[in-house]
């Protein structure tokens, strides 16, 4: 029975046994005794109405159908007091359960009214319970963050009674990141109550997340700004992830290589030929190690382009060394690799004729020398120097001379085959291999370019020039011993063509007296480099005596050259000095003797009046630099200029007559006196004087030798003394063996003699 009939029965039985005060007073105690809300109320109601007496029968069956109530409802508030302490209990556990929670939990009336709370959420934002119940103040929300949180909170509804939340919220003068569950509560009606918070603090998950998200950042950054191209793939080898430089050499977009297999969009293949390549991440993955492309790889991108790559994939592996996937860095490689091909040409061809070079020939030789021994192939060798190019080149430059070459080239790959190789080995000199070909073949083909050589005429500015070659021939077969023979054995056999008149072929012979001189040369050169390493060279002295009265007096020495072997034996200047011409080494012998007479001029000379006459080769002439070294060995060694006579030979000083002149005039405005040696043995020795400003004229000993028998000897000293007389050049007799010829050089007026008649060599000081 509910409350509603319960007011109605007590209403109408009260009234009835109001005169019965101790029932009515039982009844009263009874109902106050339930101590519930609706006590006072019902029995204000029933006491404030009085209804008029029942009879006693009325009485008695109102009061046993009013027990009965009295009992139900008794039953019923006792019910109703249990449920509300078994929700007091509930409650105190809920609230004991929500207390106990770190996360930050509160109520919100849809206004915004706070009405539950945790001690969490006031500890968490440092307010006493005071400041909170009620209040409805949204500070703590950090302000930068309140639109965005309120636009979320609006999407609030009962489809959609759930919504996340990231925020900042203000903590005094802190700033922390929480996350927020907001939930819309409803009752068992399903009607609206409040709102509902659940937050925690995520400010260091953010702090990490801020980290990551930089160095994710500054990884992507870093992969889209480097020079090689980038791809990672899964473990199937499907495209994840690509940079712009490898989206430029795919030639494809990113959006529509993702998720596709690589080998769909990297096609790989050899540059020489053709043939696919294995793609690498393939093999990083089979393998499980990194993979590196070999050279000649070559990528035909999605627009069918060809680029020259370099690359290496390696598999990506997770904290457990698990792989998840693979990476590929490669480049675009196509101008490296052609300047590497460039390099490789240059390397192994002459640059000016664009023919095979010297180290090139060489390996071409070996290969055929080997191919002579082990299939008894014959093949032959034409070396080749040009013949009168030195005019060329000094009288029009080097422009003309490298111009000259190359025509030259030209003519001599016109006339034989393909299979032949042409080789520029130095200067003017050209190597031919005729591969498998006889010696009678290749001497045709010798004459042949000696032909068509002699026949070209090269012009320049008007200026025409007739070129010849000299040309030696060798033979390459199973007797041949090696490379550095056969070119010794070209090299002689070209020597020697041009020693018998030039523009000729000359066929090597295995017994050639030529080729054995050269080859002693070649040892000489060998030994020269080696005594000027261990110092065995030495200086001797000879005297010239002033045998006219218009002579400077005063001590005057010729510097003579000596080698001492490894007996200790000397050993002659005509000796070695050929071989230190052919092969280059006379201006480092020029060098040693200007240094050792000059280190020595204290000691030797002191303060003695003496004059010393050095030689000079064409070398030391040509050389632009060697002034520049007399200068410094002048000033090293404090040494008056006017002590030093050099000499250089007639022959060196008409090879290049303005180069020569214009050194000679540079040592006499330093003080340094000149003396042209071997004069007359030139066809135009008299013509080529006028433009050389010597000092001294040597006569050659050709004619010293015999003067007082020949009446020729005897004229020609005769002309060249008064010609130099006529010039004011002072003259010298060489080889002035006995009294004899020194009383005839003297009766003639010459001013100085040298010779055994006058003294023997002897060593430097």
């Amino acid at each position: 029975m509910g409350f509603s009939r319960l007011y109605s029965y007590s209403y109408f039985f009260l009234a009835k046994v109001l005169a019965y005060k101790h029932w009515l007073s039982g009844c009263i105690k009874a109902i106050t005794a339930l101590k519930t809300p609706y006590t006072d109320i019902a029995l204000k109601k029933l006491i404030s109405k009085a209804l008029p007496l029942p009879s006693y029968a009325q009485l008695a069956a109102a009061n046993q159908e009013l027990e009965g109530e009295i009992s139900n409802v008794y039953k019923e508030l006792l019910l109703l007091k249990q449920a509300e302490i078994a929700l007091k209990q509930s409650e105190i556990c809920y609230r004991a359960v929500v207390e106990n929670q770190t996360e930050v939990i509160a109520r919100y009336l849809p206004d915004g009214t706070l009405t539950f709370f945790n001690q969490a959420f006031a500890l968490y934002f440092g307010r006493t319970p005071e400041e909170l119940v009620g209040s409805r103040d949204q500070p703590i929300i950090l302000e930068a963050d309140r639109q965005r949180v309120a636009e979320f909170v609006a999407l609030i509804s009962a489809d959609n009674p759930l919504v996340i939340i990231e925020n900042r919220v203000l903590l005094g003068d802190r700033v922390r990141w929480t996350k927020w569950h907001n939930r819309m509560i409803f009752d068992e009606q399903g009607c609206f109550l409040e709102f509902q918070s659940v937050g925690y603090d995520i400010t260091d998950f953010k702090q990490i997340e801020e980290i990551l998200f930089q160095e994710k950042e500054l990884a992507q950054v870093t992969l889209q700004s480097i020079g090689d191209a980038v791809v990672t793939t899964d473990t199937f080898g499907r495209i994840k992830y690509l940079n712009p430089v490898a989206i430029s050499l795919l030639g494809c977009s990113e959006a529509s290589a993702q998720g596709l297999p690589l080998v769909e969009v990297f096609e790989i293949v050899h540059e020489t030929t053709g043939e696919k390549v294995k793609n690498p991440i393939e093999q990083a993955l089979e393998e499980n190690r990194i993979v590196s492309l070999a050279t000649h790889t070559v990528l035909i991108n999605q627009n069918e382009r060809e680029v020259a790559i370099q690359d290496s994939a390696a598999p990506i592996r997770d904290r457990e060394g698990q792989t998840i996937g693979a990476v590929m860095v490669f480049r675009d490689v196509t101008q490296n690799r052609e300047l590497s091909r460039q390099l490789s040409w240059q390397a192994s061809h002459d640059a000016l004729t664009g023919l095979v070079n010297r180290q090139n020939f060489e390996r071409q030789l070996e290969q055929a020398l080997d191919l002579a021994k082990s299939d008894h192939q014959v093949h032959a060798l034409c070396y080749l120097d040009l013949d009168h190019f030195k005019i060329v080149n000094d009288t029009c430059g080097h422009v003309a001379g490298d111009e000259l070459l190359r025509q030259i080239t030209v003519i001599l790959q016109e006339k034989i085959r393909k299979t032949d190789i042409l080789a520029r080995l130095g200067g003017d000199e050209f190597g031919l291999l005729l591969s498998q070909c006889t010696l009678e073949q290749a001497l045709r083909v010798a004459n042949d370019l000696l032909s068509c050589v002699q026949k070209f005429r090269f012009v320049w500015q008007e200026q025409v020039f007739s070129i010849g070659v000299s040309i030696g021939l060798v033979c390459i077969d199973t007797n041949s011993e090696s490379v550095a023979e056969i070119i010794s054995r070209g090299d002689a056999a070209c020597y020697t063509a041009k020693n018998r008149g030039r523009n000729r072929v000359y066929v090597a012979q295995t017994d050639d007296q030529e080729r054995l001189q050269q080859r002693g040369e070649m040892q000489w050169a060998s030994r020269i480099s080696q005594a000027l390493e261990s110092d065995w060279f030495c200086l001797y002295v000879q005297p010239i005596a002033a045998i006219t009265p218009a002579a400077q007096k005063g001590d005057y020495y010729e510097v003579l050259l000596r080698l001492r072997d490894e007996q200790g034996n000397l050993v002659l200047p005509m000796t070695f000095i050929p071989a230190a011409e052919r092969y280059d080494l006379m201006r480092l012998i020029d060098q040693w003797v200007i240094r050792t007479l000059f280190s020595n001029w204290t000691r030797v000379v002191g303060d003695k009046q003496r004059m010393y006459a050095i030689n000079l080769s064409g070398c030391s002439i040509n050389d632009d630099q060697f002034l520049d070294f007399l200068y410094k060995q002048f000033t090293l060694y404090s040494i008056l200029p006017q002590c030093i006579c050099f000499e250089i030979t007639e022959t060196v000083a008409i090879a290049n007559l303005s180069k020569a002149s214009q050194f000679i005039q540079s040592l006499q405005r330093m003080g340094c006196h000149f003396a042209l040696d071997d004069f007359g043995v030139g066809m135009s020795s008299f013509a080529y004087l006028k433009s050389l400003p010597v000092d001294y004229l040597k006569i050659d000993g050709s004619f010293i030798r015999n003067i007082v028998e020949n009446p020729v000897d005897n004229a020609i000293v005769t002309a060249i003394r008064h010609i130099s007389s006529v010039m004011g050049i002072q003259t010298i007799a060489e080889f002035v063996e006995n009294d004899a010829i020194l009383k005839q050089i003297t009766t003639l007026g010459i001013d100085y003699a040298q010779g055994y008649a006058i003294a023997v060599p002897r060593p430097l000081g």
